[in-house]
């Protein structure tokens, strides 16, 4: 049997060369505040990947995407076993593009904060007298740039993403650009509209592309998972403060409360968490998790 070693490691995901495709591994580390800590969340990988198997799936029709498949079978004999089944993913190799597509359909977190001071996010003025979580009349691309392990990735305006790819695509700047905009936008409506028929408001996500070998523009990376998105439950929103959710947030919070951590999270916070990525999980698919 073929040994496989990862040829990148995230904050959260091992990726796997087996020749002509990559194997995505979703661990079950978490960050917060580019920031690994040091517990796992158990089952938090598995969340991760059939998620993001869902949404693929879902929005096939709006953009094309990587997925190949989430069956371990269909991976080389190294990935069939119980350390890899339900996090896995085998994708199609692309040329990823560096830019990092934020869209926001509420006014929250590093949003929010930039509106209480200027009345904008990322340079795009918003209505005077919103709310904290508010609905936006409509939603907006913040792009920001990929930053490597350990640094801050950087908002940038959509202008500002025009000469970035340039570099990297030479007489196509702006029309990735704009390719990549468009169909952040209308990847994220369709997914947000989808959710709240499910209860859930997909207050904002991220969402990367890359491109294929006839130059197509995919979708890559994950997908509309509670650690690339901001889930609120319907039942019960109200604009005005912040709101209870179903992704990280959960984390972020507690580590705010407890400034003095080392890195270290509660039992309690471990089985809260993955307690609400399941649930959100349920509630998107109509599934319980196939652990």
């Amino acid at each position: 049997m073929k040994e496989f070693s990862p040829i990148k490691e995230g904050k959260v995901r091992e990726i796997y060369d087996t020749g002509d495709k990559l194997v995505m591994v979703a661990t079950d580390r978490i960050s917060a505040f580019d920031v690994i800590l040091k517990n796992p969340i158990p089952d938090k990988g598995k969340v991760l990947t059939q998620m993001s198997r869902f949404w693929f799936d879902f929005t096939k029709d709006t953009a094309k995407n990587h997925m190949v498949s989430t069956d371990v079978e269909d991976m080389p004999e190294f990935f069939r076993n119980d350390a890899y089944r339900g996090r896995s993913m085998l994708c199609r190799k692309l040329e990823m593009i560096p830019i990092e597509c934020i869209v926001r359909g509420y006014i929250t977190g590093s949003g929010w904060n930039s509106y209480q001071k200027n009345g904008t996010v990322c340079g795009i003025r918003l209505p005077q007298g919103l709310k904290e979580c508010e609905k936006l009349p409509e939603p907006i691309y913040t792009p920001s740039t990929k930053a490597e392990l350990g640094e801050h990735d950087e908002n940038i305006s959509f202008e500002q993403s025009i000469p970035v790819l340039e570099k990297k695509f030479p007489g196509h700047g702006r029309e990735y650009a704009e390719k990549i905009r468009d169909l952040t936008i209308a990847l994220y409506q369709k997914c947000a509209d989808y959710a709240e028929s499910r209860g859930i408001l997909i207050a904002d996500t991220k969402f990367e592309f890359g491109l294929d070998e006839e130059g197509n523009v995919v979708l890559g990376d994950e997908m509309l998972t509670p650690d690339s998105s901001r889930f609120w439950p319907k039942e019960g929103y109200e604009p005005g403060h912040s709101q209870p959710s179903f992704d990280k947030q959960f984390v972020r919070d507690w580590l705010k409360a407890n400034p003095d951590n080392d890195g270290s999270l509660p039992e309690e916070v471990i089985e809260k968490t993955i307690a609400k990525y399941r649930e959100a999980y349920f509630l998107l698919t109509g599934n319980e998790l196939n652990a």
